[in-house]
């Protein structure tokens, strides 16, 4: 066997090849690293610094307490009270719909709230946390603070939530909030909301959502690695909502709920002078505090379907005929024409006719009532006089004469949800019904029938420029000034005056159709109506309303001002089926203006005693007291 030989130069260049390459290997990895680290380092400084960051700060929300709402006179009406919620933060659950029948034991949840928390999942961001459960109870909270460490993900929180102090009498006028929902969310600014809080639905609190809302703020909360809270401090503070003070008093709105005992309808009171809303209501009212934190589907049909429609806002929805309410303004229309004088009389014989025609429109009393003037015709309501006057205008003279006051539109209070009304005109009806107007239209808008439709709100309006002599003051809930209009036609003063008389001549004159309410300590000015709810046949025509079944009849009106030289308060009624402006609405109008003017009185005497000056006597006493 032959020996190999070595060979130590071949050798050492291999070795040295070997060198080369390994320096090569490593001097290439060498600059794959060091680009790496300089692209990390460099040029992803920021990206990486922020993710640093992100891992031990956490940035939450701090939600702005909601403004709280006071009536005229400073008294709470909706305030917000510390309660308690339950949390889940999706992305840190495993299986939710599982845990969610575990913490049963704990907290109750029903299949209709999984259901609701199921779809609300669905467009629920998984890292932020959903609202589970509202109105904790505090043994809630405490069992479910010795079983936390079983529900990983969950958790609980107080926040403050809305408390309304008088639910029902308010119920339509404050409305209530309730949790957002996906398009109401949508709508609004997400920088503002978040998709479980709370909106408004309807009244103020929808009216004036932004104000009262407020803006959030922004906390930051240091943790370490094992998720520690280090320490927590407010990087943007949150604005909390605006307070409002409405025009309302809340004395005078419970006692014109009161003043409705078991009837149904709308009541406003109003400042004629200034348009501020008094009293602003519609019965019946509903618990609106059951809202707040999601009502039940049971309870809530119960509200839906009841006969009575609860949840229906008759003070700017529900449309009336304004009946003979309207006829102090076609009095005013036809003096300012120049159709009647103060003076003017006509014979009242029980019905009215058109010049060739058969049909008879009839007065409310049979056989009429003989030779009546314009204060008359007002006191006594007598349908005669108007048919032929509101003849004499015209349709378009009496359409041109009522816009101004409101009719037919909107007033624009600041409340959501009013209904527009019909002033009838030639033009409306061709646009609505396709139709001519027919002369014997026109004879009954004389007395505020036929499709003449008006809301209490729209009534309350115009109202407050009868008694104020042809100023227009917007109505309005929240206080703040507001400048007043004249009407766009000049009314002589001679002519507002006498018909104030024939008004005021309803309830204090022997003849007047609304005297059973005359007071002995200030005079009041009103109107009663009926607004009809089905036509009567020829010979059913002088049949008493009363004796009909309570659905059937017609639906009773009351407009009233006082006192009437210096009008304060102005009163709008309806009594839905009351069947007599004068039986029903009137003795309503009566208490409520009652309610103010002794109001008025407690309040002017307190004022007048806080300002009387104290004899010797009484400053001993004080003092003696103050020890």
């Amino acid at each position: 066997m032959g020996r190999q030989l070595k060979q130590p130069f071949n050798e050492k260049k291999i070795f040295t090849e070997r060198i080369i390459v390994s320096i090569i290997v490593v001097g290439v990895v060498f600059i794959l690293l060091l680009s790496r680290y300089f692209y990390l380092q460099v040029i992803q400084h920021q990206k990486y610094t922020e993710q640093a960051e992100q891992n031990k700060i956490k940035l939450s929300r701090i939600d702005p307490t909601r403004g709280l709402i006071y009536d005229r006179n400073g008294k709470l009406l909706a305030e917000n009270i510390t309660t308690y919620r339950l949390l889940v933060t999706p992305e840190k659950v495993s299986d939710i719909n599982q845990k969610l029948l575990e913490i049963r034991s704990i907290i109750s949840i029903s299949d209709e709230e999984i259901d609701k928390i199921n779809e609300q999942l669905r467009y629920n961001p998984v890292f932020k946390p959903l609202t589970i459960k509202t109105k904790l109870s505090e043994q809630q909270v405490a069992e479910f603070a010795v079983q936390k460490h079983q529900f990983s993900g969950f958790e609980i929180e107080p926040y403050l939530n809305r408390k309304y102090l008088h639910p029902i009498e308010f119920s339509h006028l404050l409305g209530y909030v309730g949790k957002i929902n996906q398009n109401e969310y949508e709508q609004q600014d997400q920088n503002i909301y978040s998709n479980d809080d709370y909106f408004g639905k309807t009244g103020i609190e929808k009216y004036y959502e932004n104000q009262l809302h407020g803006t959030p703020g922004q906390l930051i909360t240091e943790i370490n690695a094992q998720g520690k809270q280090l320490s927590q401090k407010i990087q943007t503070p949150p604005i909390n909502g605006t307070h409002l003070n409405l025009t309302i008093d809340v004395y005078l709105q419970k006692a014109s709920y009161e003043a409705f005992g078991d009837e149904t309808g709308a009541a406003i009171a109003v400042n004629p002078n200034n348009g501020e809303i008094l009293a602003m209501v519609s019965k019946p009212g509903y618990d609106t505090n059951q809202f707040i934190y999601g009502i039940s589907q049971s309870n809530y049909d119960e509200l839906a379907t009841s006969i009575e429609k609860p949840l229906f806002d008759r003070s700017i929805k529900g449309g009336y005929e304004p009946g003979s309410t309207i006829k102090p303004y076609i009095a005013l229309a036809g003096l300012y024409h120049q159709l009647i004088t103060p003076e003017y009389t006509m014979f009242s014989n029980g019905y009215y006719q058109l010049p060739k025609q058969k049909r008879r429109y009839h007065d409310w009393k049979q056989g009429g009532h003989g030779h009546v003037d314009l204060i008359n015709s007002l006191a006594e309501s007598v349908n005669v006089f108007f048919y032929d006057l509101a003849v004499k205008l015209g349709i378009d003279n009496i359409h041109t004469f009522l816009d101004p006051f409101n009719f037919g539109r909107v007033t624009g209070i600041d409340i959501s949800g009013e209904k527009q009304g019909i002033l009838p005109s030639r033009q409306w009806k061709k646009a609505n019904r396709d139709m001519v107007w027919f002369p014997g239209e026109t004879v009954i808008t004389g007395i505020g029938q036929g499709y003449f439709v008006i809301t209490p709100v729209q009534m309350a309006q115009a109202l407050t420029i009868l008694a104020s002599k042809g100023q227009v003051n917007p109505l309005h809930l929240v206080q703040r000034n507001i400048p007043s209009k004249s009407l766009p036609f000049e009314i002589q003063t001679p002519h507002w005056e006498v018909v104030h008389q024939g008004m005021t001549s309803v309830i204090n004159a022997t003849n007047g159709t609304a005297r059973s309410i005359k007071s002995n300590d200030y005079l009041i000015a009103g109107k009663s109506g009926t607004s009809q709810v089905y036509g009567k046949s020829e010979e059913d025509i002088y049949k008493k309303n009363d004796e009909l079944p309570k659905h059937l009849r017609n639906h009773a009106l009351f407009i009233a001002f006082a006192p009437v030289e210096e009008p304060e308060i102005a009163v709008v009624v309806v009594a839905e089926h009351g069947a007599s402006g004068t039986k029903a609405a009137a003795p309503i109008a009566k208490k409520i203006i009652d309610s103010y003017m002794t109001s008025r009185t407690l309040k002017t005497e307190v004022s007048t005693a806080a300002i009387r000056p104290m004899d010797n006597q009484s400053l001993n006493q004080a003092e003696t007291n103050d020890e």
